[in-house]
């Protein structure tokens, strides 16, 4: 029987003559490859080897951390819209400076919130976020199909989209028990505000017009002029001693001038010419204007009866005044409290 003994040859010399297996040749190639990259890499300056620093504390709140990366984030809109603008170098500089440091504040802000959140345990349930979704939905007409769709242009699906609303849920009631609850607003603040801000309540005016006019040639003589503005004169006597404004035209059928009238309908002042609301605006219903000159002739305006539009009496306007001047305290005061909060915590900011 043949066979080979091993203490024939030294084991040395087998493994030296050995054909390479898989795994030798891959071990083989490796470290080659290995010394290539080692090569290369001696011939790059040492500077270009540094890392790029992706992420870092930038702000410390109590025991949590604003990270470099939720800046970044946060801020990424804002840069770009500032960059598509096309400011001047020194004016875009400024305004990226400024962003970040108001968005750094607001993340800031947010940590403080959070925290208070969790300290006097406020949460909000599945069932409220629900039906804070649907409340939005038939407030904007929206389906849920036209949501989503809506949510899927801006980049957010429906659980990034739930999770915001959870956050201005929970955030809502910690102002209501922080601050809404202790703001009390009085009949006699919505009376002051009412009469401070009546222009705002008393709605527009409009008036329904009619006139009595002569219309000229475009070439006219001085004497012919006279004629007709004498005939307007007249006319203007005779609606002052009383005389009903729709029977004028007719009583002047045969003069030398001729006399037309028309009902204008309604107008707003802000659509008339200047000088008829200079005219009109101290006039009262069943009023007529001074003979006027016009591109055409002369004219007299009748105005027949001035009716108010959109207009609220102060009981109409309560509710919405009252929401008004609560909002106004409600961002005074939590602005205020906001304060306290970043006073009394351990806020630092890593440059």
């Amino acid at each position: 029987m043949l066979g080979f003994h091993l203490h024939d040859r030294s084991k040395d010399e087998i493994q030296r003559n050995r054909p390479l297996g898989r795994v030798d040749r891959c071990f083989a190639l490796t470290a080659a490859a290995w010394g290539l990259v080692m090569t290369a890499l001696m011939a790059v300056p040492v500077r270009s080897l540094a890392l790029e620093i992706v992420d870092r504390v930038v702000a410390i709140v109590n025991n949590e951390v604003v990270s470099l990366y939720e800046l970044n984030e946060s801020v990424r809109p804002f840069i770009e819209q500032i960059q598509s603008s096309q400011y001047p170098d020194d004016v875009e500089r400024q305004l990226k400076y400024e962003v970040r440091q108001k968005v750094l504040q607001q993340l800031i802000d947010e940590k403080l919130t959070d925290q208070e959140l969790a300290r006097l345990q406020i949460t909000v349930s599945e069932t409220e976020l629900d039906r804070a979704i649907e409340r939005m939905k038939e407030a904007n007409f929206l389906t849920d199909e036209k949501l989503r769709a809506g949510l899927e242009r801006q980049g957010l699906t429906y659980d990034e989209y739930r999770q915001r609303m959870k956050k201005q849920l929970l955030r809502s009631k910690l102002v209501n028990l922080e601050i809404r609850s202790k703001i009390v607003i009085t009949e006699e603040d919505i009376k002051e505000y009412y009469t401070n801000n009546a222009a705002s309540y008393a709605g527009e005016k409009k008036y329904l017009l009619h006139n009595i006019y002569t219309r000229l040639p475009s070439i006219v003589t001085e004497q012919e002029k006279q004629i007709a503005l004498g005939i307007m004169e007249t006319i203007h006597q005779e609606l002052e001693d009383g005389k009903p404004f729709e029977l004028l035209t007719t009583d002047y059928a045969g003069a030398t001038v001729m006399i037309e009238s028309s009902n204008l309908g309604y107008f707003k002042l802000e659509e008339l010419s200047k000088q008829l609301r200079d005219v009109l605006g101290s006039m009262q219903a069943g009023s007529f204007t001074p003979v006027l000159e016009s591109d055409f002739g002369y004219q007299i305006v009748y105005v027949e009866t001035i009716e108010e539009v959109g207009g609220k009496t102060l009981e109409e306007a309560k509710p919405e005044i009252q929401q008004k001047l609560y909002d106004e305290v409600v961002d005074e005061k939590f602005e205020s409290w906001l304060q306290v909060l970043r006073e009394r915590s351990h806020i630092k900011i890593i440059n």
